[in-house]
């Protein structure tokens, strides 16, 4: 990084609130259904684990991704506008996106992530290789609030480009995915397009594999969000108590992530008592996955039109481009 480079500008639009989110937290594991958000699987260690995940041989999601951006980035690039502000939700290092400050030279790159250090960081390497692209975080919990329609207003002659890749949209129950699709639509304006990374569906061996691996990175990551809610709710789970699982639900069509218990027991949480019996699970993430025709239904339901889709050789991953309808 050049440190004589003037820092990207940035904007904190979070707006934590503490006992609110871990009330939120408490409650999902009061629930007759426990639930853990899986945000919570992020911190330090849970990402260190997640790299680890995306390098494993089972893990198709990313590098598949990749191969069909390998093979069709001039493809796409080609029907994406010219002088853009390039958005990229979740940016985390700005891996994915660098690729495309090449393809397409956008005027602006906002980056929009809940980690402001990392983020501002991040976008600061970015700046310092291509000096020429406007570089602007937000951090902001996008999946939660969408709402940088007055930044984007900056660049009035600057069509967004949404960018949303590693199929994280999976993570929503489909209503709560149609919302998300429906305020990046409101921000596209006439001329903006949404580039969204898709896990389509495939056989049943093939998720489970992916979602539960030889190695236990897969159930190392899972059962690392105890640790979390420990820290966060004063809590007392042990790790041993529960053994990872994931299942393809097809009627659904979604991997369930779960941790279930070994045996029965009670669980501290501060001053309230959680008890399971032997088999009862902790849900902590649905991965739902897609046809072609089902998420394309799913982005003109949104207000987008004509998607299309780019998929690799096995149509495992689909990458999908939409604009206004």
């Amino acid at each position: 990084m050049n440190l004589a480079m003037p820092l990207p500008r940035i904007e904190n639009r979070l707006r934590k609130n503490p006992a609110k989110e871990r009330d939120q937290l408490l409650q999902g594991l009061l629930q007759p259904q426990a639930r853990i958000n899986p945000k919570y699987f992020y911190d330090d260690c849970g990402c260190e684990i997640f790299t680890r995940i995306c390098e494993l041989d089972e893990y198709y999601p990313t590098r598949t991704e990749e191969a069909v951006f390998q093979a069709y980035a001039s493809d796409i690039a080609q029907r994406l506008p010219e002088h853009a502000q390039w958005i990229d939700l979740g940016c985390g290092d700005c891996a994915k996106s660098r690729r495309w400050m090449e393809e397409l030279a956008p005027r602006r790159l906002i980056g929009v992530d809940i980690a402001a250090e990392f983020l501002k960081l991040s976008l600061a390497d970015v700046a310092a290789v291509h000096p020429r692209v406007e570089c602007v975080g937000v951090v902001s919990d996008f999946t939660q609030q969408l709402d940088i329609a007055g930044l984007l207003a900056e660049r009035p002659h600057c069509p967004p480009i949404f960018f949303y890749p590693g199929s994280s949209i999976g993570n929503f129950a489909r209503p709560d995915a149609l919302q998300l699709l429906q305020a990046i639509r409101s921000h596209c304006g006439a001329d903006g397009r949404l580039l969204i990374g898709v896990d389509l569906v495939k056989a049943r061996t093939v998720l489970e594999a992916a979602y539960d691996d030889a190695q236990g990175v897969t159930a190392e990551f899972n059962l690392n969000v105890l640790n979390v809610v420990n820290r966060e709710l004063d809590g007392n789970f042990r790790l041993e108590d529960f053994r990872h699982q994931a299942v393809f639900d097809s009627r659904h069509s979604r991997i369930e992530m779960r941790l279930v218990a070994r045996n029965d027991l009670v669980v501290k949480l501060g001053n309230n008592r959680r008890a399971f019996q032997q088999g009862e699970h902790i849900l902590t993430e649905y991965s739902h996955k897609y046809t072609p025709e089902g998420f394309s239904a799913l982005l003109e339901e949104a207000g987008f039109n004509r998607p299309e889709c780019w998929t690799d050789d096995r149509g495992w991953f689909g990458v999908f481009l939409a604009g206004p309808a």
